[in-house]
């Protein structure tokens, strides 16, 4: 067995008190915030189980497989809708229109589509697209 002169220097430290105090100070520490944020009481607003009054603004153009225009839920022609649009954009000048296209429609109907709202001054466009399955 060797012994150790007494004016020799140590070649390890052991650092396990040390970790022993830190990880009882992070536990305080946690305990203590957790503690003082609890006691907040704030009176909530109730919500109203009226509807909305408010008519949505955007308009949805759908194009189903058999190359069918739909402007929200209502069978529209080219002609027809070019005029509702009109109304719509007279009333609110920045109209948000999303365009639902059939994935196996020609893609010229969508085309049409999108050169007829950009005829119209829509510039709020969006192209509604299903979730990639990961």
């Amino acid at each position: 067995m060797k012994v150790q002169e007494e004016n020799a220097a140590y070649d390890e430290i052991n650092v396990t008190p040390m970790l022993d105090l830190a990880y009882v100070l992070l536990v305080v520490f946690i305990l203590m915030t957790t503690a003082s944020v609890q006691g907040i009481t704030v009176n909530l607003p109730k919500a109203s189980d009226t509807p909305s009054l408010a008519k949505p603004q955007t308009k949805a153009i759908t194009i189903t497989e058999d190359g069918s225009i739909f402007l929200d839920t209502y069978p529209v022609t080219m002609e027809q809708l070019e005029s509702m649009l009109q109304q719509y954009k007279a009333v609110n000048p920045a109209l948000p229109v999303v365009i639902k296209g059939d994935s196996s429609v020609q893609y010229v109907k969508i085309v049409d589509v999108l050169a007829l709202l950009g005829k119209l001054d829509i510039t709020q466009i969006g192209l509604v697209t299903q979730n990639l399955v990961k």
